[in-house]
């Protein structure tokens, strides 16, 4: 097997979460002791924008790698979050759903909760951290038609572009739900990397538009960060899709056909 390169998936840090979100929430206490662990292993943080560098064959990485990423745009990302990154020096990348920064959060599907606004996306930048698309109203994608599917992908890329001034190329699947169609339109869209979540370890072998990640929860303890930093503890990807996986996307399309999109908790 291709060396393992941990991807985590944070959503919100802090102590007191709306409880749609708490299961993925982790405390600043957890948080900062996890980074410390990941500083003491050795490994060598970077953005995902690195990771798919090496995927193409264009940079090298350093011996050991890490990446972590944060989904969403909650409000301790531009603040405190940032912050304990920066201290520590670690890069990171961050995937905005853009529909939940707008102060209106018109059609947004996910629940209210306390989010930072587009506006502060620069700011994640002067962090150091790297700005990534998570779709407007955070769709389960693999259930969407064409027409909705690409509004989703371009839509929110468009708005990041216009508040960052430049180009934004990496994405996040919302609950890392993907298919063959889905990972082709991303493509035109002009992605040109995109995480999914599949609960493994990445490899220099994996699929830049099916990236691995560990996703973090409030029962993860340092323990658990110090042996997927040893490349143990998760499956490494490149992987088939099982076929759980495949029937849950069938029902959950089913079910969007009959209900319309909604939030898949």
């Amino acid at each position: 097997m291709a060396a393992a390169v941990p991807v985590l998936l944070y959503h919100a840090v802090m102590e007191d979460p709306p409880e749609w979100i708490a299961e993925f929430t982790v405390t600043p206490r957890a948080f900062a002791e996890q980074l410390d662990a990941i500083v003491d292993s050795g490994r060598t943080p970077v953005p995902v924008s690195a990771l798919v560098g090496r995927l193409a064959g264009r940079v090298q990485l350093p011996d050991r790698p890490v990446v972590l990423t944060f989904d969403d745009g909650f409000a301790d990302l531009p603040g405190p979050t940032a912050e304990a990154l920066a201290g520590r020096s670690m890069p990171a990348t961050a995937y905005l759903t853009t529909g939940a920064l707008d102060p209106s959060g018109d059609g947004c599907l996910l629940p209210p909760g306390p989010m930072m606004t587009l506006a502060q996306a620069p700011l994640l930048e002067q962090y150091g951290m790297e700005v990534g698309g998570h779709t407007v109203t955070h769709a389960q994608l693999d259930t969407l038609s064409g027409a909705r599917l690409r509004r989703e992908l371009v839509d929110s890329k468009r708005a990041l572009e216009d508040v960052l001034g430049h180009g934004v190329t990496h994405l996040a699947y919302p609950h890392g739900y993907n298919s063959g169609a889905v990972r082709r339109a991303a493509r035109d869209a002009g992605y040109e990397s995109a995480v999914a979540v599949r609960h493994a370890l990445s490899s220099l072998r994996d699929e830049p538009f099916r990236i691995a990640r560990l996703i973090l929860r409030r029962h993860h303890t340092v323990r658990d960060v110090e042996r997927w930093m040893a490349g143990e503890g998760a499956p490494g990807a490149p992987f088939a899709d099982s076929l759980p996986t495949v029937g849950w996307r069938w029902y959950r399309r089913a079910r969007a056909a009959a209900r319309g999109p909604v939030f898949a908790g």
